[in-house]
């Protein structure tokens, strides 16, 4: 349940760790007229878990902020048996629950927002890896596809993770100070710790940390990503899937097009902002709105998956693998305005960038991105590292987006063999519960059999 606590002389809102919300009436029925009957005195709501005589499925299910995002969080357990066994029909189940695919791109008919930072899927269990708090699956959702794309993580929603976990009692966590939660990443197989702030023996969500894309101040949650170059046994390959710094790639006009192409984080391809007629001050408008340009940037991301491995073909990775690898482009400190209409002053930043997500122009940055970024600027010949004004002090760089500005740090060494190795990224973002309750999707229909059996 959701308690205040009170700390520094102000509220403070706290996620209080326990089962899920328990639904029941307190109120006393409106009065009796000619107009009303004893059916309006009463309100019941179908169990968790089970399809009403309406045919809904009805599953507890948790809205969730994570940085710049916002998705729905599931208990890996609280799915249907035959979702758990068939990842086709759990996708089919996830995909209506969010309200696509949308023809008309607004997902009415489900709780994603219409955009790839709000049309997003997590599940979560409690880990039985050694070392490891919780396990968790990330899901991209295609707004006007029948696709879920599980390639990539969000490190936007990984800061939400934690909190998630710790109200559902699936951590244990002390009463004050910091809860350290070691998650593991599955869909890239890697770890990412997470420090979230306790108060009370709840999760504290308010505090005085604003981050660039949200409106409201929160508490800051310190994200560590563990060896986040590479990827997973025959999925992402090595940090640098090339052995180089630096390759080209041929643009749809037969243009040569510098790009670095890195795995840290997610698989992300950068390229100077200027080889492709961009300044890097692009606002979401200025590329969304132009489908010629969003073309041209897909044929390039598509071409770079292939040159990877993380696709058969161009087409391949178009169709079935939006989201990753990010194409992100970049270009030298500059001044310009962000989103809300405050000024970026390029004094105060070491270069502007600016990610696609799920093919269209990200409203911040990605959290992967900040990985992707401060490992790209900490390995030297690569297009980031390259339009520093200096190196790095501690491995921190500090970029511009569309929304203000992102500080993140690497720690990166060299091996014996002459390959660098990014022992960890660290970044700060914040989380919220924005809702908990239940949700309802039409089982019969997902499953495609009558009555939903």
């Amino acid at each position: 349940m959701l308690e205040t606590a009170v700390a520094r002389g102000r509220s403070v809102a706290c996620l209080a760790p326990g089962p899920a919300t328990q639904w029941f009436v307190t109120s006393s029925p409106p009065p009796m007229n000619a107009n009303t009957t004893s059916a309006s005195a009463s309100i019941e709501l179908p169990s968790v878990g089970t399809v009403g005589a309406d045919g809904m499925l009805c599953l507890a299910a948790t809205v969730m902020r994570g940085g710049t995002s916002k998705g729905i969080f599931l208990l890996q357990s609280s799915l249907p048996p035959a979702a758990r066994a068939d990842p086709a029909l759990r996708d089919r189940l996830l995909l209506r629950l969010i309200g696509s695919p949308d023809p008309y791109g607004a997902q009415i008919d489900g709780l994603g927002g219409g955009t790839s930072s709000t049309s997003k899927v997590v599940l979560v269990a409690r880990s039985a890896r050694p070392g490891h708090d919780v396990d968790y699956l990330f899901g991209a959702v295609a707004i006007g596809q029948p696709l879920i794309d599980w390639s990539g993580n969000c490190g936007n929603l990984s800061a939400a993770v934690g909190p998630f976990a710790i109200a559902q009692g699936l951590v244990p966590a002390p009463r004050d100070g910091l809860a350290t939660v070691r998650l593991w990443q599955a869909n890239i197989g890697k770890t990412i710790v997470a420090h979230v702030p306790m108060q009370g023996g709840a999760v504290c969500e308010a505090g005085d940390f604003m981050l660039d894309g949200v409106a409201f101040a929160s508490a800051a949650i310190e994200l560590e990503f563990l060896d986040p170059g590479g990827g997973k046994a025959g999925a992402a390959g090595p940090l640098l899937p090339t052995g180089r710094a630096v390759d080209v790639l041929t643009a749809p006009d037969g243009a040569r097009v510098e790009a670095t192409l890195i795995n840290a984080g997610n698989p992300t391809v950068f390229v100077d902002a200027q080889a492709i007629g961009l300044t890097g001050r692009e606002m979401q408008h200025d590329v969304n709105a132009n489908p010629a340009l969003l073309d041209r940037l897909e044929a390039l991301r598509a071409q770079a998956a292939v040159v990877m491995g993380l696709a058969g073909s161009a087409g391949e990775a178009t169709r079935d693998r939006p989201a990753t690898p990010k194409l992100c482009f970049v270009a030298p400190p500059a001044d310009y305005r962000a989103a809300d209409g405050r000024r970026v002053n390029a004094a105060d930043i070491d270069l502007v960038a600016r990610i696609l997500s799920m093919g269209r122009l990200h409203h911040a940055m990605t959290g992967t991105g900040g990985v992707a970024i401060a490992a790209a600027a900490s390995i030297p010949g690569t297009l980031v590292q390259r339009l520093l004004p200096a190196a790095p002090p501690d491995g921190r760089v500090r970029f511009g987006h569309p929304s203000g500005s992102l500080s993140v740090a690497a720690r990166a060494s060299r091996g014996d063999d002459g390959r660098w190795r990014i022992d960890k990224v660290s970044m700060t973002r914040s989380a919220r519960r924005l809702m908990q309750g239940s949700v309802f999707v039409p089982w019969a229909e997902v499953r495609g059999t009558p009555g939903g059996a």
